[in-house]
């Protein structure tokens, strides 16, 4: 790859790429329509000179569906096709390798379901899953932590608790404290 240009593409000029080995559902491009319409388009597509599309297949199915004309692209110029069709499956392949920080994404989402829900691309029995069964009503009704009295509600452990280092479960815990602005090192040192 030479190098990036930004520009803003006209949808039906953009040609997909035939083989592409990735999957939309219909579910999947109105998950992303919709979010397309609350955030606006975010994440530009990839494509090469020739409008040919390298990344963003569902972004451009859902902007068809939401009525764009136009979205941002980046153009990526210097590949030869052995390149450009190893790129479109990486592209997809790579995003797909990621985890999740399952008390970080927890602790996010007790705060942004009752407002965002599905939009964040979960469905409701997800959500209901990875907040311990309380489902979007509960969370819209009230702020979480109206629901959750202490510290040691919320997390199960409160962050003054002595850990066992040698586990390593503390490390995700300390980061979700440290998230929502609790610094455990607070305090330490005053008598």
């Amino acid at each position: 790859m030479e190098f990036y240009e930004h520009k803003i593409v006209r949808v039906e000029d953009l040609v997909p790429y035939a083989l592409n080995s990735r999957t939309h559902s219909d579910e999947q491009v109105a998950q992303l329509a919709a979010s397309i319409r609350e955030f606006g388009f975010t994440n530009p597509i990839l494509i090469d000179e020739a409008n040919n599309l390298i990344a963003g297949h569902g972004r451009v199915l859902a902007a068809r569906k939401a009525q764009m004309e136009n979205i941002p692209a980046v153009i990526v110029t210097g590949l030869d096709d052995r390149r450009r069709r190893a790129l479109v499956i990486a592209d997809n392949k790579l995003a797909l390798n990621a985890g999740w920080d399952e008390e970080a994404l927890r602790v996010e989402l007790e705060d942004l379901a009752g407002d965002f829900g599905e939009l964040m691309g979960f469905s409701q029995d997800e959500l209901v899953a990875l907040l311990g069964g309380e489902d979007l009503e509960e969370l819209s009704e009230g702020d979480s932590s109206e629901k959750k009295d202490t510290l040691a509600d919320k997390f199960g452990i409160p962050p003054f608790s002595v850990l066992n280092a040698r586990e390593g479960w503390w490390q995700n815990r300390k980061r979700a404290w440290l998230a929502i602005g609790i610094k455990s090192e607070l305090g330490r040192g005053e008598e």
